[in-house]
């Protein structure tokens, strides 16, 4: 959660209770640049995902909400609920600002052993742990401004009621501490909290969610240290029948490719202390516009991520009137060795397949310059594009308009590196650093490449080599990109390219 001052009229209020329902039919999802296939709000403003958490055959999806205006303000806890991770229905907003502050970032947990007590009648409550931010003491000067709070719902998320006595985590004297995503660590029988404490990570232990113990902290000379730390998440993923811990820290400024990014650790985590297996930095997403990103809860083996899909460095001013900011792709997680490092990859979920129409096979292109389009036709949505080559070779893929606006992505085989560039993409004056070429090293010494791009109306996510290289940018075009080219610089071989068109998640 980060933390944006901008020229805001800011009213503290106070819980309100159940809101009234959002209604899908007073917006159309049609505006210029709205994404057809993220999540994003009806209206308004937007950031981190919150509260992730799977129960009763539904995906629930709380975020950083302002319902007063389209630029950072006093934070809300949005709220929308999937059965399929892709066609999202709006809910009312789930935790309103109160006397202890705004409601900052935080998770959501299924109690199934009614360890907090909240349960009732058999039901098992859903509990949120989440950050009070209380403005009044950031403007006196304290450090003890942000806390750790709980709110509980026993009708699968519609309602929640604030505990009685909040906060169940008190600030010791940290400026920044923030962001608790909780976890059940079965060996000890016991809640796990993995806290943003400023430019490190603090755990905490509890047996009822509202009791907690200090264990350990994480971090302080390890990976990158460009701006503040935030927006963690803590889980296991198996290689090969081996517990990999992977240990998620988002960072606001210091990314790879500049402003907001996240960063994340391979190590064991044996419910006190997380040991790292390799010290140098690594990133979940190479591209500028993936952020606060951290995973389902309840989930059972299967780690479903899902990212705030802009940065903090031109999030505020970006050329969208109704709304502003989206989520990413959901994307399943996995890990890989490569060398003697272990690597998460990141694919886009396999629900998403429920949105492609026919697609469209072209086998064996030999060429130096290829007309997709003319093959193809035109693209006029989001779609996704596979490619599989035999040996790599550099090339470019442009997805253009006929204002000769475009984004150009591609591999540079002499610098071994995946690319897209949004200098020309269109609308681009609004921030002086937006217009980049942004890059990501390759992972893989193979001669063989399959590339997977999802493109919406307004942003581009790529995954490369088994998911290993991932990058997310926006872009603004005054028209929606409806031709692909690809060239290259020598006779690139391409196996197989698949194009295929993607319905629109919103009725």
């Amino acid at each position: 959660m980060k933390i944006i001052l901008v020229p805001v009229i800011i009213t503290l209020l106070a819980f309100h209770g159940n809101a009234q329902s959002v209604s899908s039919s007073s917006s159309t999802y049609n505006e210029p640049h709205r994404p057809q296939i993220h999540f994003s709000p009806e209206a308004h403003w937007m950031n981190d995902p919150n509260g992730m958490v799977f129960f009763n055959n539904q995906y629930h999806l709380f975020y950083q909400y302002y319902p007063d205006s389209t630029v950072w303000g006093p934070m809300h806890w949005g709220h929308a609920t999937s059965k399929d991770l892709i066609h999202w229905q709006n809910l009312p907003i789930a935790l309103y600002p109160d006397s202890l502050g705004y409601i900052f970032s935080g998770s959501a947990v299924v109690d199934i052993n009614n360890t907090s007590g909240f349960g009732k009648n058999g039901k098992a409550p859903l509990v949120a742990i989440f950050t009070h931010h209380d403005p009044k003491g950031e403007k006196s000067g304290s450090n003890t401004f942000q806390n750790q709070s709980l709110a509980y719902s026993l009708d699968e998320g519609i309602t929640w009621k604030k505990y009685d006595s909040n906060p169940v985590l008190k600030n010791p004297g940290i400026k920044d501490f923030r962001d608790p995503k909780v976890s059940w660590f079965e060996p000890d029988k016991k809640w796990i909290m993995t806290l943003a404490t400023l430019n490190d990570i603090t755990f905490y232990s509890s047996k009822d969610l509202k009791d907690w113990t200090k264990e350990s902290e994480f971090g302080q000379k390890l990976g990158a240290h460009g701006g503040v730390w935030e927006c963690p998440d803590l889980f296991p993923l198996t290689y090969n029948g081996q517990k990999i811990w992977v240990l998620i820290v988002n960072i606001n400024p210091g990314g790879p490719n500049g402003g907001s990014a996240t960063q994340y650790f391979t190590g064991n985590f044996d419910g006190h202390t997380f040991t790292p297996n390799q010290t140098n930095t690594k990133w979940l997403d190479y591209g500028p516009d993936e952020y606060a990103g951290i995973t389902w809860s309840n989930t059972g083996s299967r780690k479903i991520f899902l990212g705030w899909m802009s940065n903090w460095q031109y999030a505020n001013v970006v050329p969208t009137e109704k709304w502003r900011s989206a989520t990413t792709v959901p994307r399943e997680l996995g890990i890989e060795k490569v060398g003697q490092q272990f690597l998460v990859t990141s694919k886009p979920v396999s629900e998403l397949s429920t949105l492609a129409a026919a697609p469209v096979a072209i086998k064996n292109i030999k060429a130096r310059k290829f007309d997709v389009t003319a093959k193809a036709g035109k693209m006029e949505g989001p779609f996704r594009l596979e490619l599989s080559a035999d040996k790599l070779e550099s090339y470019s893929i442009t997805f253009s308009n006929k204002l000769d606006e475009n984004v150009v992505v591609g591999f540079d085989k002499a610098a071994n590196e995946y690319y897209i560039d949004r200098t020309r993409s269109g609308k681009v004056d609004f921030e002086k650093g937006f217009a980049k070429r942004h890059t990501a090293p390759r992972f893989s010494s193979r001669q063989s490449e399959k590339m997977t791009l999802i493109v919406d109306n307004a942003s581009i996510e790529l995954f490369a080599d088994n998911g290993r290289s991932t990058m997310t940018a926006i872009f603004f075009p005054h028209e929606v990109y409806s031709n692909i080219q690809i060239k290259s610089t020598s006779n690139l071989n391409i196996k197989s390219l698949v194009l295929t068109k993607l319905k629109r998640i919103w009725k």
